[in-house]
């Protein structure tokens, strides 16, 4: 009677993990400038936005610099109700959302219909001008541009000098000093420095479009306009929902130091957002525990709002995130 030799299957499994792990091993060598790359990648996000995260429980204390955080007395939700029955709050959230709306119903669509226009162009010198020039701005601070503004804006700058000689207005005016004029400004001047740059990665998208499909257009007698209303959006679709998404979630994030540089006493009313506010109320005033639950408020928000998105849009065109 033959006998036959059966490996355990405990045995089996063990030597299976052993040869996965040595596959692992060498594709980490074969692979150690990149993992380098990712590991000090990883080692930054740890550092700066891990370890810090243990912070957060000031925003249930009352935190002071003489103290340490475990030390600091326990107040519960103490600022988290004291934020939502503060007086300007009304006004804050308010300006939060209108300005950021506005950027997102203006701005968002702006960058990739420049994009598109971009594409279009048939001289490469003119388009490499005119990318350059929309860049630029871009690596200019917002303290060198809002300087620019205010210089502009006044009521001797030459905004206020080409609207008198073209006779739209007939005195001056002091847009900044001004609060309707200031969501205007501050959504306008977003997208003047942000166009260009905003409309790389859309132009990247672009790039990846199979220029067969464009000759077959073009064969069936497609205008240049047909075939970007046809062709080039439905391809770069997935990548303009993921940044959808992501401007969604970000909708909170009013642009600090483009407000910060451009808000006076005069425009308050209309220029205060909660970032702004927090920085009065919490880090001016040392409120630290205060400034850190307002914080925190806005990043639940902010989350809400990203799974809310993504969940739209998965159920829309099965695009997400996640």
């Amino acid at each position: 009677m033959d006998s036959q030799v059966t490996i355990p299957e405990k045995h089996g499994n063990e030597a299976t993990r052993v040869h996965k792990a040595a596959l692992f091993f060498k594709k980490l060598k074969r692979q150690k400038i990149l993992q380098l790359m990712a590991l000090s990648g990883m080692v930054w996000l740890i550092i700066f936005h891990y370890i810090p995260i243990y912070g957060i429980i000031i925003a249930f204390k009352e935190y002071n610099i003489v103290q340490s955080i475990s030390s600091a007395p326990w107040v519960g939700l103490y600022h988290f109700k004291e934020f939502f029955e503060d007086d300007s709050l009304g006004y804050v959230i308010k300006n939060t959302f209108g300005m950021s709306l506005l950027k997102l119903l203006i701005g968002f669509p702006m960058p990739i219909l420049f994009a598109l226009l971009l594409n279009e162009l048939r001289s490469v010198r003119f388009k490499k001008a005119v990318q350059t020039i929309s860049y630029l701005p871009h690596f200019l601070s917002w303290v060198i541009l809002g300087g620019i503004l205010t210089t502009w804006l006044a009521d001797v700058g030459i905004i206020n000098k080409v609207l008198l000689a073209l006779g739209f207005i007939h005195e001056p005016i002091s847009y900044l000093a001004e609060p309707s004029y200031f969501w205007t400004i501050i959504v306008s001047s977003d997208i003047w420095k942000e166009l260009g740059w905003s409309a790389i990665i859309y132009l990247a998208a672009i790039t990846g479009v199979s220029p067969e499909l464009y000759e077959a257009a073009t064969i069936d007698g497609a205008g240049r306009f047909q075939k970007m209303y046809y062709i080039t959006l439905p391809m770069i679709k997935g990548t303009i929902t993921i940044l959808f998404i992501l401007a969604v979630s970000g909708i909170l994030n009013s642009n600090f130091d483009q407000i910060f540089v451009l808000k006076n006493q005069l425009n308050e009313v209309a220029s205060n957002v909660i970032d702004t506010y927090v920085y009065q109320i919490g880090i001016s005033q040392g409120r630290y525990s205060y400034a850190t639950a307002v914080g925190l408020v806005k990043s639940v928000i902010a989350f809400i709002l990203l799974l809310t998105a993504n969940s739209i849009t998965k159920r829309l065109n099965n695009t997400s995130l996640f």
